[in-house]
């Protein structure tokens, strides 16, 4: 059997994982040698993923089946895979000095390198069960980094809501397996898509997918667990879980929902329902924040709102330029949020972590960091505007976008949805606003002046994040090798 290329982009983070953890053991510096095996793992799959990114462009869709596990690599894969090792990377490269006074360091790193191979997997899988399989595997490692500070109260207890509402949803989804198996006798997405036929037990399953995928993807009312482990993780992994966890969630529920798109037409409504529900409450839930992670954690459900309203338009129209709209805002998010937490927290590291204070970064204390920290406080507010969709920022063109595919459709209820999207766009800034307007316009706080100095290599993620939402704004269309084979995978699996 010949193993394609792609399939090395899942295979070495996975073999690699445990070297890091083991290598990690060795001397004193634990964490030094952790890291550096994690960036070194992370090199040698940067050169398979551009390698299988070439293969896709040249040869298209490429399929293997190993035993009874079929797995596939289309544009949705190359989206997840893009987004998981961007950020992923420069998570790596920043928590070096965020966790240097920490206890198991190795561990935090192997899980990372984990986290990342198996959201690769799950965006490569092609069958229900693996694909759930895939997605247990990514609830594991981000549990245990969710709870990576095991002394504090709070950050076991957000690790234990995660779980307990994960496990939940995991339930549901492996009930709605059942059901398809029931009524079709298969497992691959593709034989389902061309056996499945409207009936209750198959409308039951999608229900099911949506219920339990989207635990992990945030959908309102089910998103409860996300403002507690985005706040209580260390901040590398709040920017993993808002800018790829759940959007692999999201990945997962369309290669569930894509395969029953004969079963009805209700799933693209659906999906736009859900994308308002979560702009409307994630707005709210943000305006009232004192801290400043829980409000970037209630900010994620606003745009996996844009997200869905960008699918929606693709499953209820059979719209490329939605799905293109909805991934293109998949990856700038992914983007915009992980600089937003790492900003964030590398001033939380120079505020409090670094003189062992693991108390939460509130907006008061950011009042005139610009002054000693003029980097942090310029990246925090790139990255703020460009989620708050201010030109000529990555975010106004990925909303932009969606905006467009909506009124392009010529439906007066999608072009009502995305007049409300671009109105909730505008209100977010009543949150993001007041915390750039406290970093430059007020007085340095007591506890800025007695602050720590920002280390350069904490600065380094963040300048080039920042420099990739800058030139992303203004030339959209460096993205279209990555949107456009999602949106036609999307589209062909809709049988589009």
């Amino acid at each position: 059997m010949t193993v394609p290329v792609w399939a090395w982009i899942i295979v070495l983070p996975l073999i690699t994982s445990p070297l890091v953890y083991f290598i990690g053991h060795l001397g004193k510096s634990r964490g030094i040698f952790a890291q550096r095996t994690a960036l070194l793992a992370l090199a040698a799959t940067w050169v398979a993923f551009v390698l299988a990114a070439q293969d896709l462009q040249l040869n298209g869709i490429s399929r293997l089946m190993v035993g009874s596990i079929s797995l596939k690599f289309d544009g949705l894969s190359l989206l997840l895979a893009m987004i998981a090792m961007v950020l992923g990377s420069f998570v790596v490269v920043f928590s070096g000095h965020y966790l240097a006074n920490e206890d198991g360091q190795e561990k935090y790193y192997a899980m990372l390198v984990a986290m990342i191979g198996v959201m690769i997997g799950l965006g490569c899988t092609n069958d229900l069960f693996n694909l759930w399989i895939w997605f247990e595997a990514m609830a594991v490692t981000s549990y245990l980094l969710v709870a990576f500070y095991k002394d504090l109260p709070t950050s076991l207890e957000a690790g234990i809501k995660y779980l307990v509402q994960s496990a939940a949803g995991s339930v549901l989804v492996l009930l709605a397996i059942g059901l398809v198996v029931a009524e079709t006798g298969v497992l691959n997405l593709d034989e389902i898509r061309q056996t499945a036929e409207s009936s209750p037990a198959l409308m039951a399953a999608g229900i099911l997918f949506v219920i339990g995928y989207g635990v992990k993807t945030a959908l309102v009312p089910l998103h409860t667990w996300l403002p507690d482990a985005h706040s209580q993780a260390p901040s590398g992994i709040s920017a993993m879980l808002s800018g790829i966890v759940i959007e692999a969630g999201l990945i997962a529920l369309l290669r569930s929902l894509s395969a029953l798109s004969g079963v009805t037409t209700f799933w693209g409504p659906l999906l736009m329902g859900f994308g308002i529900l979560n702009m409307v409450v994630g707005n709210l839930m943000a305006l009232g924040q004192a801290q400043v992670k829980r409000m970037l954690a209630y900010s994620s459900l606003v745009h996996v709102g844009y997200m869905l309203i960008g699918l929606g338009i693709a499953f209820s129209m059979s719209d490329v330029i939605g799905a293109q709209g909805g991934f293109f805002h998949m990856f700038t998010h992914g983007l915009m949020k992980g600089l937003a937490f790492l900003a964030a927290g590398s001033m939380l590291y120079t505020l409090h972590i670094s003189m062992g204070d693991h108390r939460p970064l509130l907006f008061d204390d950011l009042a005139g960091a610009a002054k000693r920290y003029p980097w942090a406080a310029l990246t925090l507010s790139i990255a703020l505007f460009s989620l708050a969709g201010l030109p000529p920022l990555a975010g106004f063109m990925s909303k932009w976008q969606i905006f467009v595919a909506g009124v392009d459709t010529h439906n007066g209820w999608i072009i009502a949805v995305v007049a409300f999207a671009a109105l909730n766009s505008v209100f977010s800034l009543a949150y993001y606003a007041p915390l750039v307007n406290a970093v430059y316009r007020c007085e340095p706080s007591a506890i800025v002046l007695s602050g720590k100095r920002l280390p350069a290599v904490m600065k380094l993620p963040l300048m080039l994040m920042a420099l990739g939402i800058i030139a992303i704004g203004i030339w959209p269309s460096l993205m279209n090798w990555l949107t456009e084979p999602a949106g036609t995978a999307l589209l062909a699996s809709l049988g589009g």
